[in-house]
């Protein structure tokens, strides 16, 4: 027996974007962009949909699980929808853009659709906007991520950010003459996470000392620091630790006014990172606003290219965004010249006609929600209603 879906019911983690939140976050995908194209990044736009063998390819290996599949009716091939855009442009750099000189600087803007949401994040369909700085290794690359990301967002009105910087080789490079299992490895990283210094004790083996030295070294900069100088590392572990540092003090020798925390035992997110990741907090939003950091990008034949970049997301970075300022709404008579009509929009008003000759025009004006109407050849306010 078929069932008939209300019109309104869409499916989990989907939603309609209504006014004024659709023109609020068109704005705020503006901003960013202009911010970054500012910084000298040029915007592409790869399709949403690609050959799931190409779309996987290289770091998209680490969305198989999110992407949704269906057969190409044309080639008969399996094509996938993408859940993050930045295997995209790391295609694009390999590919079509592979001879272009370094460093490159790419910028985008685009939906992505994932299987399935989370806790945190439920909506499975929402707008990614990012940049990726593809060619150079260096530790000028990876605060530039930071400072561009963070700069953006500041464009757009959002004050008390915070970034997070964390390092997820620095584990991998402590467990690597670890006798643990992967089932043990993956639990060991769960109690990581949740911070739960008697489960890394228990699953840390000879390492748990280390592990959990590097959880209370975990907050502000200048206390990581401090904490850390009286942790010995092996060589390997110490080495990204003072890469990691050196971002940190670039970035804040160029933004001292960013707060900037460590998270040394971190892993959220795609498993494609391989070296300073960072996260973007902004004061009243209870997750993450954006993120990124360094990746390698996939040449073929094992040949690799090193990058970083950021991707922020409109629907956490929406609701702690300053609303911009909406131009009031002007309502017109039946048979307004049209030339009267774009004078009005000249002088920074949206128009709303009237399509009824004999229209109670005040009556209409406040059903089409104008704050002011045409009159006489005048703007002038409508009143309230009493």
């Amino acid at each position: 027996m078929s069932e008939t879906a209300s019109p309104t019911l869409l499916p989990e983690g989907l939603r309609d974007v209504l006014p004024p939140d659709a023109a609020a976050e068109a704005a705020l995908v503006e901003l960013l962009t202009a911010s970054f194209n500012a910084n000298g990044y040029d915007r592409v736009s790869p399709p949403l949909v690609e050959f799931e063998s190409t779309l996987l390819a290289g770091m998209g290996a680490a969305t198989a699980d999110r992407i949704f599949r269906m057969v190409d009716p044309i080639s008969q091939r399996t094509l996938g929808i993408r859940a993050d855009v930045t295997a995209q442009i790391a295609r694009l750099a390999s590919t079509r853009l592979q001879k272009v000189p370094r460093p490159l600087r790419l910028m985008y803007a685009g939906q992505v659709l994932r299987v399935k949401g989370h806790q945190l994040r439920p909506d499975r369909q929402f707008t990614q906007v990012g940049f990726e700085l593809i060619g150079p290794d260096s530790v000028a690359a990876d605060a530039e991520a930071i400072i561009v990301a963070a700069q953006a967002v500041a464009d757009v009105g959002v004050k008390d950010l915070t970034v997070d910087l964390a390092l997820p080789p620095l584990v991998p490079a402590l467990l690597e003459t670890s006798e643990l299992n992967e089932d043990e490895i993956e639990a060991l990283y769960g109690a990581l996470n949740h911070k739960d210094a008697a489960e890394i004790r228990k699953l840390g083996g000879s390492q748990s000392d280390l592990l959990c030295a590097l959880v209370e070294a975990s907050g502000p900069l200048n206390v990581a620091r401090d904490s850390l100088a009286r942790v010995d590392l092996p060589a390997a572990a110490a080495e990204h630790l003072k890469t990691l540092f050196a971002v940190a003090d670039t970035v804040k020798a160029e933004t001292p006014e960013l707060a900037l925390t460590i998270d040394l035992v971190e892993n959220r997110g795609l498993q494609y990172h391989t070296g300073v990741t960072f996260f973007l907090f902004a004061k009243g939003s209870t997750r993450e606003i954006g993120r990124g950091g360094r990746y390698a990008v996939s040449h073929g034949d094992k040949v690799s290219e090193p990058a970083t970049g950021a991707t922020l997301f409109m629907d956490a970075l929406l609701p702690v965004a300053p609303k911009g300022s909406v131009r009031p709404c002007v309502y017109t008579p039946y048979g307004t010249p049209r030339n009267a009509i774009s004078k009005l929009q000249d002088d920074g008003f949206r128009v709303r006609a009237s399509l009824t000759k004999d229209a109670d025009m005040l009556a209409e004006a406040r059903i089409l929600g104008c704050s002011k109407m045409l009159k006489d050849g005048e703007v002038v306010d409508v009143p309230n209603e009493r």
